[in-house]
């Protein structure tokens, strides 16, 4: 039965073909229905009419969406569905279940109908719940146009199952769906969601979240009962009541209804008994004389999306990521990948940036040397004997460099070129300049001599006066100087056992007696002050109360050190040793820097770049050295 049936099959539609040719001599064919039913009555078999003309059907509906080739193609893909459909008729022995049968296929193909149940979305993708699979010849129905193309050539009941995802794909598919809705592309999401067969959030969370942004408070609490059950924490649900709840007050304000704010605060926010030194705020905003005020003072958004939204973000941190995803969570992994290539890239050395929008994601983020600093850009010639030292100010915008020669030159930097011009020279430093210290907001420049110098000379750089010239005693020796986060005070000291802070007129303040100071620097606090001496170690002072505790100890003398902005690390040049970096929180050695010549020079390390992330040393090899 099945070869007489396949042989039924070829030959009706050569008589098809043949026909349609000769009536028509050449022209173009009438609809080729007609035809082929014409041919199958021909042939006498009621069963393989109605077979051929539902397969009619099927090539007829493809050609009008496909090219020959592709309608061809079809052909034999709906052979293999006759031949199964007449092994399953000859089993049964039953011609009134074959015409029965056979009507069914041909009303299912002609009408376009999918055995998926789904339909082509409105972009164009199609929307399936067995992901685009076609169904088996049991089924009494074939897949639709795409389908059918796909699986030509294989037995339909042989088709593949639908993979399962794993737990990692279904978290990205949410992900994505989550992003997706944050564009407002709805539509897209529910076909990735029908399609994959996985659920962006809980029901209950999807309901709780509109009746929020809706600002149904009383249907939002209700929806909280049914999340309880999703939670870990039995204490979240109060949390997250008393945000609704906080939410609902401020807005009854906002519109004037302050007796239903009264109501929500006495009757709902303090039988919660959570926070009460919250609530008390929120009753001092009952005497707010309009809306504007109770926005300033509460530090509020007011009534509509932007607050509501916010409101979310705090709630969704009570639900688990599996009942409703955190706020833009996609965004935040993308961020922190950012963030760990650029920690990763060696040459790094631009301004910290979480927009997403200043990097490429379709690539890794790379840093050339070439955009390092490490060619010799500019050379200055105005001093005419050694420069001792050199330092940028705050905002960066000036340069002091100090020389032997007994001046201080301040430079100006060309934002564009980076260039450095001669803004001005401060003279009249008998000893020469060794070192140099810029007051918090550049307004103030104090300017120190060698072992031997027992003054110090604080100019304002903007005027280019001098105000004050400090010295207590002859016998003094001010190497080192450190400004006071106020700008209003400093401190100065030396090798000879001099430790002062001072004001601006260089009036003392108070002292520490018996100190051999080497390096001076103050912490952001304004209470404590590193200073490293002559025993090897860097110790910490307060003046506030005068007590004192060691935070470094060395092995060889302390010559230099720096801190970081942040206060955290500072960066030491060691006799002998070269460049050591130490936390000071822990108090702990972080790393050794190998190749730089430090002997018994005093060198002033620093830290560079744009987030600190490198250190430049000088070195007695004629050679400067940088690392990260």
């Amino acid at each position: 039965m099945d070869y007489s049936t396949r042989k039924l099959g070829s030959e009706t539609l050569a008589s098809a073909s043949s026909s349609s040719d000769s009536d028509t001599g050449g022209a173009s064919p009438p609809p080729r229905k007609k035809h082929r039913a014409s041919a199958a009555e021909g042939a006498g078999e009621p069963g393989a009419s109605a077979v051929i003309t539902g397969l009619s059907g099927i090539v007829l509906g493809l050609a009008t969406h496909a090219s020959h080739s592709q309608a061809t193609a079809t052909i034999h893909f709906n052979r293999s569905v006759v031949n199964n459909l007449s092994s399953s008729m000859q089993a049964n022995g039953a011609a009134q279940g074959q015409d029965s049968s056979e009507l069914s296929c041909l009303n299912s193909a002609q009408n376009g109908e999918s055995s998926s149940a789904g339909g082509t979305h409105s972009n164009g993708l199609l929307s399936s719940a067995d992901n685009g699979n076609s169904v088996g010849a049991s089924n009494g129905s074939s897949a639709g146009p795409a389908s059918g193309s796909a699986a030509s050539g294989s037995e339909v009941g042989s088709l593949k199952k639908k993979k399962r995802l794993s737990q990692a794909e279904e978290d990205v598919i949410r992900l994505i769906g989550q992003h997706l809705h944050g564009l407002g592309l709805n539509q897209t999401v529910d076909l990735l969601m029908q399609e994959s067969g996985c659920r962006l959030e809980h029901s209950s969370a999807t309901k709780f979240r509109n009746h929020v942004m809706e600002g149904e408070w009383d249907k939002a609490e209700n929806d909280l009962n049914e999340l309880r059950a999703l939670m870990h924490s039995p204490n979240a649900i109060v949390r997250m009541k008393f945000l609704l709840l906080q939410q609902k007050y401020l807005e009854y304000l906002e519109d004037g209804k302050v007796l239903e704010a009264l109501q929500v605060l006495r009757g709902e926010l303090t039988p919660l008994k959570y926070n009460t030194d919250r609530i008390h705020v929120l009753s001092g905003y009952l005497m707010c004389s309009h809306a504007e005020d109770l926005k300033a003072k509460a530090e509020w958004e007011g009534k509509g999306t932007a607050s509501r939204c916010r409101l979310l973000d705090k709630l969704q941190t009570y639900l688990p990521p599996s009942v409703m995803l955190p706020p833009r969570r996609m965004q935040t992994l993308l961020r922190q990948a950012v963030e760990l290539q650029r920690d990763r890239c060696l040459y790094h050395n631009t301004k910290l940036d979480s927009n997403l929008d200043s990097v490429s994601l379709l690539l890794d983020h790379v840093c050339s040397r070439l955009q390092f600093p490490c060619y010799t850009q500019q050379i200055l010639t105005e001093h005419c004997n050694e420069v001792w030292f050199c330092k940028f100010s705050n905002d960066g915008t000036k340069l002091a460099t100090g020389s032997k020669d007994t001046t201080v030159i301040i430079w100006q930097v060309d934002p564009e070129s980076h260039q450095l011009k001669l803004l001005r020279t401060l003279e009249g430093h008998a000893y020469g300049v060794s070192y140099l210290a810029w007051s918090p907001d550049d307004t103030y420049l104090i300017a120190c001599g060698p072992d031997d110098c027992s003054e110090l000379w604080l100019w304002n750089v903007q005027t280019g006066e001098l105000r004050t010239k400090m010295s207590q005693s002859h016998e003094d020796s001010l190497t080192s100087v450190a400004w006071n986060p106020d700008g209003k005070r400093f401190v100065t000291g030396g090798q000879r056992g001099q430790f002062y802070q001072c004001d601006l007129d260089g009036n003392l303040l108070d002292s520490w007696e018996g100190v051999r100071v080497q390096c001076l620097w103050c912490l952001g606090d304004g209470r404590a002050v590193l200073a490293s001496d002559t025993h090897q170690r860097i110790r910490g002072y307060n003046f506030e109360d005068l007590t004192d505790r060691n935070i470094v100890q060395e092995d060889h003398p302390i010559m230099s050190f720096t801190v970081s902005k942040n206060g955290r690390l500072a960066l030491l040049n060691v006799a002998t040793q070269g460049v050591h970096l130490w936390d000071l929180q822990d108090r702990v050695l972080v790393r050794k820097y190998q190749g730089v010549t430090q002997g018994f020079y005093t060198i002033h390390s620093c830290f560079g770049g744009h987030n600190e992330d490198f250190i430049a040393s000088g070195s007695e090899e004629n050679c400067s050295n940088m690392d990260s």
